[in-house]
Formats: structure tokens, sequence, C-alpha cells
């Protein structure tokens, strides 16, 4: 009498292995050939990385024709920040393709300067409704140089 509900466990233990063949079945199929040829990355990642178009121009580029706001940059607390951080990637700028790129949103300086709990102390932190209410941050702030104005 002490199995006589063997038949409900016989069931459970059939599914518990069909989803595990399942499982190995899936992982079989959808997992490419040259994962874990690096650790736990696919090998094919590298190359296919490779052949995206270059879309970072680099601080050198930006500065090469725009030289005053590099030389204003240089002198300011934003001296480390790359100029693309904040303006985004612009190499088809860089490259003449774009004469005029998109200027950043009057929210891009709070992407580092917004109060963060894990922030260091040292970096400038507001909260932006106190701060400077409605206003954006170039009303008071020239954002390469951003000692108030």
């Amino acid at each position: 009498m002490r199995f006589r509900d063997a038949e409900h466990l016989a069931r459970l233990a059939g599914l518990f292995l069909a989803g595990a063949a399942l499982f190995v079945v899936l992982r079989a199929a959808l997992v490419p050939d040259d994962f874990g040829v690096y650790g736990h990355y696919r090998a094919g990642a590298l190359a296919d990385n490779a052949a995206r178009p270059i879309a970072y121009a680099g601080q050198p580029a930006c500065v090469e024709c725009h030289s005053d706001t590099g030389d204003l940059k240089r002198v300011g607390a934003h001296a480390p920040v790359s100029c693309e951080a904040c303006h985004g990637p612009l190499a088809r700028h860089a490259a003449g393709e774009v004469t005029k790129p998109p200027r950043p949103g009057p929210t891009v300086c709070l992407v580092c300067h917004a109060k963060a709990t894990g922030r260091p102390a040292w970096m400038k932190q507001i909260v932006s409704a106190e701060h400077a209410g409605e206003g954006g941050c170039t009303t008071c702030h020239q954002p390469h140089t951003p000692r108030i104005q």
C-alpha cells in the first residue's frame, strides 16, 4: 500500500524528463556553435562588431574643428569629459556627412548631475526641481565651463 499512487509520481517524473529533453533540444538548436569559445560570449560577435560602422569620432576629431570650444573646455570642470559623452556619437559629423548634429537636450546634464546615492561626493549633484525649477541648465551655466555665468 505504500506506493499505491506511484502512477502520479511516474507521470510527474515523465513530465520532468520531457521538459529536460525539450530544454536540451532547444538549447542545441538556439545556441550558436561558436558560443563559449572566448568565455561566456559568441566568438562571431567580434567580427559582427568590427563590421559595424564607427559611430564615435573621439575628442581629437572634435577639437580639430572646434578648437575654441576645446580650449574653453580644457580649463573647465568638464575637461576630462569627452565631447561625445554629452553630444552623442559624432563620427558622421566629423566625416562631413552631417553638417549640423543634434544639440543635447535640456536634461542631458542630469545624466551625471542628478542627485543619486551611488555618485561620488566630489561630483556636483542637484535636485533639478529645487535647483533650477523649470529653467534648463544653460540658462545659468555654460556647459563647457559650468561655473555660473
